[in-house]
């Protein structure tokens, strides 16, 4: 705990913000109250306070401080992505990224360009990234999904749209983890022509987990469930879209998101995934 009062003194104030409110001194030498540098009256007090954001960028050491860390991976000890666990990621990772498709095919999907094999460590990594809580994995898995869309279409005025996540999953997860992975993966293209992510879709209404249905089912839970944000429909006509999302299983999402987006005059040109599951048919 020593550690940690140290690590909070070591959080330096945060230079005064023009847009801040005047601080309120009380008590100086002449025993008024000053408010920005104005007399305001009498009494003693100085408000100030630490700025939020430097504790909260520090949250991450002082929860090493006080909890081991641990491997998303194994849960190995003292590190949060073992080399072990890096080389079966890496196992799993496709040599170049290849077109794929549902088993059986589905003609309502644009074609999907994987990254990987969703087993093994890759798997592991992404169910830690999206219910896990493990933010610090995206550092991993981004550069794969950011390989998926480099061989994706990409035409002048691409817009990359990652699949939505409800309401309340959002607030039990902190953020929206395949839009964050998105975003993250397309900082990674290269600056020239480098499209723009648009969190264009919504979820309409509830759905139950796709974890625990079957293919059928599956279709049934997200049909007519996604929809464009008002405020995004006018981008999204005639602007080509490469729906981005964190596995490809049966499809039922992506050929959800995909009509949402065409009913909004979109152009789905094509998907980026980082994995598809072990199932799927190689197209190529």
């Amino acid at each position: 705990m020593q550690a940690v009062a140290r690590l909070l003194r070591s959080v330096p104030d945060a230079p005064a913000d023009p847009a801040d409110p005047p601080s309120a001194s009380v008590g100086g030498a002449d025993g008024r109250t000053t408010v920005g540098g104005a007399a305001a009256g009498s009494g003693t007090v100085r408000a100030r306070s630490r700025p939020i954001r430097p504790l909260v960028q520090a949250w991450p050491a002082l929860v090493d401080l006080v909890l081991p860390a641990l491997c998303a991976g194994c849960a190995a000890p003292d590190r949060r992505w073992c080399s072990e666990c890096a080389a079966d990621l890496a196992a799993h990772t496709l040599a170049r990224p290849r077109h794929t498709q549902p088993s059986p095919p589905r003609p309502d999907l644009p074609p999907v360009v994987t990254a990987g094999v969703y087993a093994g460590a890759l798997r592991t990594a992404l169910v830690q990234l999206k219910d896990g809580g493990r933010a610090d994995l995206r550092e991993h898995l981004a550069p794969l999904l950011a390989a998926a869309l480099r061989g994706s279409p990409r035409p002048p005025g691409l817009l990359v749209v990652p699949m939505p996540s409800s309401a309340a999953a959002v607030r039990r997860r902190g953020e929206a983890p395949v839009e964050a992975l998105a975003r993250a993966a397309v900082a990674l293209l290269p600056a020239a022509g480098r499209p723009r992510v648009v969190a264009a879709l919504q979820v309409t209404r509830r759905v139950a987990d796709q974890s625990e249905l079957g293919i059928a089912a599956r279709s049934a839970n997200v049909a007519g469930a996604y929809a464009a944000r008002s405020r995004r429909v006018s981008g999204l006509a005639g602007r080509p879209v490469v729906l981005v999302d964190d596995v490809l299983t049966t499809g039922a999402t992506l050929a959800e998101g995909t009509r949402a987006v065409r009913a909004a005059g979109g152009r789905v040109l094509g998907a980026a995934v980082v994995a598809a599951t072990a199932r799927r048919r190689s197209a190529g």
